[in-house]
């Protein structure tokens, strides 16, 4: 039985910005026909936490995914970072995933406590928060995704892949 998935990426928020690397990776993923899970994709999520959160609760309550992955771009990291916990004032919520065993045998995946304190985390808390208090069993991470450019375009597509896999066998 195929697993669903539900992936999302932020739109872009400086003026500067030709694009989201959140946004740009999932479009390198839904490229793919190579893919055996149902994977349905929101892309370009408002840069507002609110609006975000909305946006991925009513997709979540319409698709009853069995796996959440948020991506959102983190233009000084290097490699995908996979968050462990985010939080909202004195509350921090974690994954229920166990992420060691998701990034065992990747060398370019590192595991970060650090979501920052933008929209990222804001969304991210907020899914977990609903998956929480709703008792819903799915599981959710939060990927971070650094700036995309043909040097690292197909590591970071592999190694996204690698995640989605392996979530798919928890």
């Amino acid at each position: 039985m195929k697993k669903r998935f539900l992936l999302t990426s932020f739109d872009i928020w400086l003026s500067e910005q030709l694009s989201n690397s959140s946004n740009d990776l999932l479009l390198e993923v839904a490229k793919l026909d190579s893919l055996s899970h149902d994977l349905t994709f929101l892309y370009q999520l408002p840069v507002d936490v609110q609006l975000a959160s909305e946006c991925v609760i009513a997709k979540i309550n319409e698709l009853k995914p069995d796996y959440i992955i948020c991506c959102g771009m983190a233009a000084k990291r290097t490699q995908l970072s996979v968050e462990v916990r985010a939080s909202c004032q004195e509350s921090v919520l974690y994954t229920g995933v166990d992420l060691g065993q998701l990034v065992l045998g990747a060398e370019t995946i590192e595991i970060s406590h650090d979501c920052g304190k933008f929209v990222c985390e804001g969304l991210y808390y907020s899914v977990l928060d609903y998956l929480h208090q709703s008792q819903l069993t799915m599981n959710c991470i939060f990927v971070h995704v650094p700036v995309l450019h043909p040097e690292n375009l197909v590591r970071i597509l592999e190694d996204f892949l690698l995640i989605i896999n392996k979530l798919a066998l928890l």
